[in-house]
């Protein structure tokens, strides 16, 4: 049965996924290949693939490291499908970047509950944003994340609070020195990220608004499961759930703000999306129930990706 082979996290499985990962990121990319004909583009299109890895491996750590789950293969393997929900992501540089940084800022967020070295995660993850807004602007939104984990754990200390100032002034000097060496007019490039556009009508065909309809009917399922079962999980967990949960939401809002819409801005919620699913398949059920949510949403990839392309 297909979920035994996910049960425990192998070297087998993990190679496994980053075939599969390879072999439909490269039917994506050659569907067109100018790229080809330049060393600098397929660099370019290597490092994505490697960060797309390190994005996969990374929401499987946040998950594990902090018991979020159990030692299984599952996140992996879920951050996969859903990113074939939206395979034109795969070409999207600056929204990978971006989602990277995020993940980042999220790892340390989530690990607070530990309460050690609370001031340097709380600098670190809103590092992490700030530099993410680099390449997506309204990824600045989760910086509500950090204010969230703030109030969770340590509310009491007013240095807190001014931490994520003091990084914003970081990334600011350092994008001035940038901005100037390179000639970049900042205000512009800033003028230009910060539009906003609340309208869900940029669909190019029926195949995108069927993945879009496809995947926000799976997200309100895990959604409604998490908060269903949340009482049952742990009591030093809660935290935790609540901020992977925070952070989807807050990927809604990053998409719904955002000016050049497409599915891809969906980008951001796939992580947390990945862990929740995770989560739910790993609770004691009847065994049937299992397969078939794993058959149905390998399916719903499978279709969106290849009627998409």
């Amino acid at each position: 049965m297909i979920t035994s082979v996910f049960r425990k996290s192998t070297p087998l499985n993990f190679s496994m996924v980053v075939i599969l990962m390879l072999v439909f990121f490269l039917i994506f990319q050659f569907q067109d290949l100018s790229w080809t004909n330049s060393i600098f583009l397929m660099v370019s299109k290597a490092g994505l693939f490697c960060l797309l890895l390190v994005s996969m491996f990374t929401t499987s750590f946040i998950a594990k490291r902090n018991g979020l789950s159990k030692d299984s293969a599952f996140t992996i393997f879920f951050f996969l499908l859903f990113l074939l929900f939206f395979p034109s992501v795969l070409n999207n540089a600056n929204l990978i970047i971006a989602n990277f940084f995020i993940l980042l800022a999220i790892r340390r967020l989530v690990s607070m509950q530990s309460l050690k070295a609370a001031k340097e995660k709380i600098f670190d993850a809103s590092f992490w944003i700030f530099v993410a807004t680099l390449f997506h602007f309204w990824s600045i939104l989760f910086i509500l994340l950090v204010f969230i984990s703030i109030i969770f754990h340590v509310a009491r200390d007013y240095r807190n609070w001014f931490l994520p100032i003091i990084a914003l002034v970081s990334v600011a000097i350092v994008s001035l020195v940038f901005a100037s060496v390179f000639d970049i007019d900042i205000l512009a490039f800033f003028s230009y990220s910060m539009q906003t556009n609340f309208k869900i009508d940029y669909f190019t065909n029926n195949y995108q608004n069927v993945a879009f309809a496809i995947y926000a009917t799976i997200a309100l399922f895990f959604i409604l499961t998490m908060f269903a079962t949340l009482s049952s999980k742990p009591q030093i967990l809660h935290s935790s759930y609540k901020k992977i949960i925070a952070s989807f939401f807050i990927g809604v809002l990053v998409f719904l703000i955002s000016a050049e819409k497409s599915n891809d801005l969906l980008l951001f919620t796939i992580a947390p999306l990945s862990i929740l699913v995770t989560t739910d398949i790993e609770i004691p059920q009847v065994k049937l129930n299992q397969e078939l949510i794993f058959y149905a949403l390998v399916i719903c990839s499978m279709f969106t990706f290849f009627t998409q392309l």
